[in-house]
């Protein structure tokens, strides 16, 4: 009686499960409750920090027997409304996921976990206040006094340019309108010059024709000059020893004309009479030796 009034038949029975907490648990206490997707599956059994590393706390889970947890489920620390009473809500657990055991060495299973909403905001907030930090760090560097007297300077330049630029104004406007006019008028040209490129390109193509026959011509040349000096080479091989023959014999007849017209000159009669031996002289006689 004892014990159907307790509810022993109607006891629920549990399994045991590790999650480990990598961020403050405030507000969460033992019997908390563990919801999946909203419905109630058990409660916290246990929390302590981890000897070996105080940064995380460890957590024992009580979850009913049939609970599909799966090897892709996380927990997650959430707060329930405005009591800030906390509550660990579990999710996932794809249907082809295979259901979770534990490993060799361990206990119990371990749950995956998850940073809790609080967690994230805080570490948005954290990094977002770093980068504004750093931004004003930046800020009051670029405003220091050298960057404000050089924007200064800057700005004096700008203006005094911009002033430069407007008492120049018609200058430069008949200096755009000039640049117009020589675009156009480059525009022209550029058109214009087709026909002369292909002019200039078939007069090249005639002084290169010109060129190939002077070439040959050159070539021919070559060879009639060959052909020339072949042939001198043959007459001064030939008729040269017949030459200074011929101006022998002209040097010999020479020298006999030339004792001919000396004898004529001293004795005209033997050309008609022929050569007349001289008379013996005085003591001369004709067994005697004769006058040379």
């Amino acid at each position: 009686m004892l014990w159907l009034t307790s509810g022993g038949a109607f006891q629920k029975k549990y399994d045991l499960y590790r999650a480990i907490e990598n961020e403050s648990v405030a507000g969460l206490n033992p019997n908390a409750q563990i919801k999946y997707n909203g419905v109630d599956i058990g409660k916290v059994q246990e929390i302590r920090l981890d000897p070996g590393n105080p940064e995380q706390v460890d957590l024992l889970f009580a979850i009913e027997r049939g609970t599909p947890i799966k090897e892709d489920t996380v927990a997650i620390l959430k707060t329930q409304g405005l009591t800030g009473i906390a509550y660990i809500e579990l999710s996932g657990g794809a249907r082809d996921a295979l259901p979770l055991h534990a490993a060799p060495g361990q206990e119990y299973p371990v749950i995956l976990t998850k940073p809790s909403l609080g967690a994230r905001v805080e570490n948005m907030l954290t990094n977002v206040l770093a980068k504004l930090d750093s931004t004003s760090n930046n800020v009051n560097a670029i405003l220091s006094n050298e960057n404000r007297a050089a924007f200064t300077s800057a700005l004096a330049d700008i203006a005094a340019l911009a002033h430069t630029l407007a008492a120049r104004k018609d200058t430069l406007d008949a200096g755009i309108a000039n640049a117009a006019r020589t675009f156009e008028n480059t525009s022209r040209a550029t058109a214009q010059a087709g026909p002369v490129i292909d002019r200039i390109g078939r007069s090249a193509v005639a002084i290169e024709k010109m060129g190939n026959e002077v070439a040959l011509t050159s070539a021919n040349a070559g060879k009639t000059v060959n052909s020339i000096g072949n042939d001198m080479k043959h007459l001064t091989t030939e008729t040269l020893p017949e030459f200074e023959r011929l101006l022998g014999e002209l040097s010999v007849l020479s020298t006999s004309l030339r004792r001919f017209t000396e004898q004529a000159d001293r004795n005209p009669s033997g050309l008609v009479f022929g050569r007349q031996q001289m008379p013996e002289g005085p003591g001369e006689s004709s067994t005697g030796p004769k006058k040379p």
